[in-house]
């Protein structure tokens, strides 16, 4: 069978009709956008929970009118990566070949292996691509090469591996080049607006949680020796709560957004340095909203850099700065010093408590 899915199943509105293959019926998919799609687009920036789960059904899918002398083009079946590709086509004959990556874009299933041999493999055998098409060619994205051994495929198929562009929209070019990229096409381009749309991927998780911290901070700030006084918590939550907005804000926008500009390699340092110096400029209205507690500032200063340090490193899986080994090596140094800071940071904290009961 050429998809892996039941007859009896609704078809998804960007498919447009039916390609008849000696495997049978291939579903034609749209290259045009429609407003559901653009909005998975940006709910995958925003959700995670969205993200893990926008999908579309391994299997072939044919493009424009794709015969048997069509290009075949192989991707993950995460939806945006799926959707990306398709809009790049338009105009183009082609195929399409989505492989079962547990819905992972190409780069990261190439790293865990999911976008790889052994899947390419048995998708080509799974969907019949021999007897669909004539020629023995498979244009793989480079961002995937990791994880495909293009000798191996060759030997257990016959279909060879041509490796693309990095970027989908350089298809057509790549194409006219006969299958040949040019090394603009290898480049990997990480601008500004680039990093800037992959910020809410971590903003946005981090903020679900802003919250509880407050209501947490709440407590914190209105407990006295009698209980938690309300008058107390508020005017305590208000400057903490502050501090934490903008250490998250440092963290999951700015060290992203500035990462280029911001000193050393680390993202843990990165991260810290953007936390320690958004805090710093918040110092004057901290102090005076703390009631110049200098050991409640002294906990802000020493402990929320740390969160901001906490969001950035999770920002090496969407940056293309860094790799698992170098992230482990510095997990591995930043660690101990982070709970060293966050545990300073609540000795202060219960310091300067203990001050504003008086008792210090």
């Amino acid at each position: 069978m050429a998809q892996e899915k039941p007859c009896c199943c609704p078809k998804p509105p960007w498919v447009a009709g039916t390609v008849d293959t000696p495997s049978g019926p291939v579903d034609r998919v749209s290259t045009a956008w429609s407003k559901q799609d653009a909005r998975g687009q940006i709910w995958c920036r925003l959700s995670n929970r969205h993200r893990m789960n926008y999908t579309v059904v391994p299997g072939l899918y044919a493009v424009g009118n794709a015969d048997r002398q069509s290009p075949v083009f192989v991707s993950a079946n995460y939806k945006l990566s799926f959707d990306v590709l398709r809009r790049a086509l338009d105009g183009i004959d082609g195929w399409i070949l989505v492989l079962d990556t547990k819905g992972i874009n190409v780069w990261c299933a190439a790293g865990k292996g999911m976008f790889g041999t052994k899947e390419l493999v048995q998708r080509i055998r799974a969907v019949g691509l021999d007897e669909i098409i004539a020629h023995r060619r498979l244009v793989v994205p480079q961002l995937g090469a990791t994880g495909v051994a293009a000798h191996v495929v060759k030997k257990q198929t016959g279909f060879s591996v041509a490796f693309g562009p990095v970027y989908a929209r350089d298809i057509a070019a790549f194409i006219q080049a006969d299958y040949a990229a040019t090394p603009q096409m290898r480049r990997v381009c990480f601008g500004m607006r680039d990093r800037f749309e992959l910020t809410w991927m971590e903003l946005v998780p981090a903020l679900k949680y802003f919250p509880v911290s407050l209501l947490v901070l709440f407590v914190l700030m209105g407990l006295r020796p009698e209980g938690i006084m309300f008058a107390w918590g508020i005017r305590g939550v208000f400057p903490m709560g502050l501090a934490l907005l903008a250490a998250v804000v440092a963290g999951g926008f700015l060290t992203p957004v500035l990462l280029p500009f911001l000193p050393f390699r680390s993202f843990a340092l990165k991260g810290w340095i953007a936390g320690v110096a958004v805090l710093a400029a918040m110092y004057a209205a901290l102090e005076t909203l703390l009631r110049q507690n200098r050991y409640y500032l002294a906990a802000v200063y020493l402990a929320f850099p740390v969160l901001s340090s906490y969001i950035a490193v999770n920002f090496t899986g969407t940056s293309t700065f860094t790799n698992p080994s170098g992230v482990r090596k510095e997990l591995k140094i930043a660690t101990p010093l982070c709970v060293l800071l966050v545990v300073a940071g609540l000795a202060a904290f219960v310091i300067g408590k203990l001050r504003a009961w008086g008792i210090v």
